[in-house]
């Protein structure tokens, strides 16, 4: 692995930034930096092999695009898990999937698209049935507090609520999105290649990728850089009982906490007294333990929980409108109809 010069570290900062929606960025980018499209190209190539930079491609809003998702909870039999999970793993809009230390077990993030036939609340009630699931709670985002902003989510189901108002999609641009989560190609007319493949025009695309961008149902186009977080090998999900009166309060306090990367209001059930979930980072269980309870002399709060994953079941960045998502919704059409009926 070669060492990061200047060069290198000015090319990230430009990648990381906004990679231009034209037909030569990479030259665009070059200017900006008195570097050729040659040598932006070449080093980009490079800080890949690296590992430095994971995939260079749009990042999009779901929630804007019209995904609805959630976060869902589910009580298994211990002897059952393994093979619930494998279950819950076919659905191609679940995410991440973890087994936890709790009674709660099955943890896993789900997504259906806009053209979703089934919808978010019966594909989730089909997949606790398919995988005997005693008990499934859905643990939407009421509210968040703090997002670390990382793409794709975190690991304990950092999902898009699905309120507000969207903006349909049209043809090409559900096909630019299908084309633009893709790993860009290192070319000097990138755009033109990603269009070929689909076999539509280059303008065509860069048009609704512009499109998608103003919208902000694109919120950039960009290089994900592999998270470094040396030291950091632990994390837990502290759920918190918050009276009502004070949800803003706390939320704003556990908020503040360096350690806590992620804070959300979440629903309440009568088995399930938790309102609000951390995400707690720390060098060890230990650490992630201590921080959370000197959360917890620091607040006053003393109903909580430290849920961390024991198993991890899925772990992958979600496929906009792919077409397997309507292969798995046809398969299980006639359960639906069995269930309505």
């Amino acid at each position: 692995m070669q060492d990061n010069d200047q060069r290198d570290r000015e090319l990230l900062g430009t990648l990381q930034g906004e990679i231009p929606l034209v037909s030569t960025p990479f030259a665009v980018i070059g200017q900006a930096l008195d570097m050729s499209e040659k040598e932006v190209i070449k080093r980009t190539e490079r800080l890949k092999r690296d590992g430095v930079i994971r995939q260079v491609s749009a990042q999009f809003d779901t929630r804007a695009l019209g995904y609805k998702s959630c976060l869902v909870a589910a009580r298994v039999n211990d002897d059952d898990v393994d093979e619930a999970a494998e279950i819950v793993n076919t659905h191609p809009g679940v995410t991440q999937n973890y087994r936890r230390n709790n009674d709660f077990n099955l943890w896993f993030t789900i997504a259906v698209s806009p053209s979703s036939k089934l919808g978010l609340d019966r594909t989730i009630g089909i997949l606790g049935e398919e995988a005997g699931c005693d008990v499934v709670r859905q643990l939407p985002t009421l509210r968040l507090f703090k997002s670390a902003g990382a793409e794709g989510g975190d690991t304990h189901g950092n999902e898009s609520d699905s309120g507000g108002e969207v903006t349909p999609l049209s043809t090409i641009e559900i096909e630019a999105v299908r084309l633009l989560q893709r790993d860009f190609p290192l070319q000097p007319r990138p755009f033109d290649v990603l269009a070929r493949s689909a076999g539509i025009g280059a303008d065509e695309l860069l048009s609704a990728a512009r499109a998608l961008h103003k919208r902000g149902q694109m919120r950039r186009f960009t290089a994900a850089i592999h998270p470094r977080k040396p030291g950091f090998s632990a994390s837990a999900m502290a759920v918190w009982s918050v009276p009502e009166a004070k949800i803003d309060e706390y939320g704003a306090q556990l908020s503040q906490h360096k350690a806590v990367s992620h804070c959300y209001l979440r629903p309440v059930y009568d088995d399930w007294p938790y309102n609000i979930y951390t995400t707690v980072h720390g060098r060890s269980v230990d650490e992630c333990d201590s921080i959370i309870n000197d959360l917890a002399i620091d607040t006053g709060l003393t109903q909580k929980q430290a849920l961390y994953p024991t198993k991890e079941y899925k772990k992958t960045r979600i496929s906009l409108f792919a077409p397997d998502l309507d292969e798995w919704e046809a398969a299980h059409d006639s359960h639906s109809a069995a269930a309505a009926s």
